[in-house]
This record gives C-alpha cells, structure tokens and sequence, in this order.
C-alpha cells in the first residue's frame, strides 16, 4: 500500500512537473496523450492522476480544447507560500545592501497609488534617510513607487489615478501622469528607477521590482540617501539595488523565460 502511495504520488508530482513548462505556456496547455508521452506513464493512469488533481483544484481543464494547465489553487498556494519567502529571505539582503551601500534600504509594496514600506534597514550614521517602515509615500514621486508600477501602460495610469491626485511634494516629481508614464518606460529599460528630488528635497532614490512565480511585481527593493554623498554613486547603486531584487525574485521562483514566452504571445 505505501508503494502504491508513493508511485501515485511520483505521478502527480511528474504530471505536475510536466505542466510547467514553456510548452503549456505558450500553447495555453497539454492533452492527456501528450502528458503520458512526457512523463513516460500509460494515458488511463495520467487520466486517472490528473482526475484527483483536478478534484483538488492544483489542475485545470479547458472546456474547449480539453486540454490540461495548472489550476489557480496550486497558484494560491505558491503566492502564499512566495510571501512567507520573500518576508523571510529579505531582512538578510537588506542587511547585505546596507554594508554594500552605506545607506537605508527598504522593501516596499503597492497599495492602490501609494508605498507602503514593509522593512527598512539603515546604517550606523548620524545622517541617514528617514526609516520608513510602516509609512506610505505616493507612487508616483518615488523610485520604489515607480518600480512597483514598471509593468503598468499608460490606460493602467489612467485607471489607478482616476481618484486620486498625482502628488508632487518634492521639484523633481513628475508634472502629470505622460511626464510619469515616460519615466516608467525609461526604467524599463535598465531594470531599476532613479528618483532626483521627486518625494523631498536633497533626496535621491533608486529601486528594481521583485516579481513571484508568475512574472508579476509583488515588492520592490530601494535605497534613498541625502543627494549631497549619494548623487554621484546612484546608478551604480541602481544596478546594485536591481542585482538584490532579482536575487529576490529567483528565490520566489522567478525565471526570465516567463518574460520570453510572454514576449513571444505579443
């Protein structure tokens, strides 16, 4: 019986393992015919293995092709079990960052249009940036802001502000959401955002995206200093901040493929 147990088990998890992959990402899924000739089983018992699977929610099937994808509850599962990561795996790159830097770093998230910084960890100076944890700043006039929005097209802009005012507290900020929109492309082009004087005067920032399994920006990583000792080492410290970020997003099971096939589909 444990046998038994433990062959049906192998199953699912090779049916699983089979599912993930490039293929299913870009036909959209996999039939049985096809599932059994991968995982080298015979197709009554990749019929009957993925029957449980689908009972359980971690597969799906569609109703026009009747092929086969991996269903949204084993997603579910990934994003929570990539939150507990991300919490745990942070505090040590932060830390990492700070004897790198010299400076405060933070992990962010986006709530609506606005930051919410969830750790911050700063050096032993007497002039640092302010710790943030527990605060929230505008998206719009911030490089973590932007980094969180990196993937957002100028409609999406359009909607998530439709209610609310585009802040400009510092001389830097973005005049209106196009200004805002051409700042989110150029950052798409390094990986990381710079911010010059756009929250609050005499300070800079820079910042990357983390993005979980799916591809998607879950956190973002920045580092904000006076711009007086920061200016000058800004990019280098972009390209260092990014470097950490996607070290992040590895450890949530990110991998660049995800960007070709999506790429590949437009």
């Amino acid at each position: 019986m444990v046998a038994q147990s433990e062959s049906s088990l192998g199953r699912g998890l090779d049916i699983l393992l089979a599912l993930d992959s490039e293929e299913v990402a870009a036909s959209g899924g996999l039939g049985v015919v096809r599932i059994a000739k991968q995982v080298g089983r015979e197709k009554s018992q990749v019929s009957r293995a993925l029957k449980t699977l689908g009972d359980k929610g971690l597969v799906e099937r569609d109703p026009l092709t009747l092929d086969y994808r991996l269903g949204w509850r084993l997603f579910a599962l990934a994003a929570q079990a990539g939150e507990r990561r991300l919490l745990t795996a942070a505090p040590g790159v932060l830390g990492g960052l700070v004897k790198s830097l010299g400076e405060t770093v933070h992990l962010s998230v986006l709530e609506g249009t606005e930051v919410l910084t969830v750790v911050s960890r700063a050096p032993d100076r007497a002039v640092t940036a302010t710790d943030r944890s527990g605060l929230r700043t505008p998206a719009s006039c911030t490089s973590s802001g932007r980094a969180l929005l990196l993937d957002h097209e100028r409609a999406d802009l359009d909607a998530l502000f439709e209610r609310a005012e585009l802040r400009a507290p510092g001389p830097g900020a973005p005049g209106d959401l196009d200004e805002l929109f051409d700042r989110i492309r150029a950052a798409r082009g390094t990986g990381y955002a710079l911010a010059d004087e756009e929250f609050e005067v005499g300070l800079v920032g820079a910042a990357a995206p983390i993005r979980d399994f799916r591809g998607l920006i879950v956190a973002a990583l920045n580092v904000s200093a006076p711009k007086f000792r920061f200016a000058e080492s800004l990019e280098q410290a972009g390209r260092e901040i990014k470097g950490a970020a996607d070290e992040l997003s590895n450890r949530l099971g990110f991998s660049a493929r995800l960007d070709n096939v999506a790429n590949a589909r437009s």
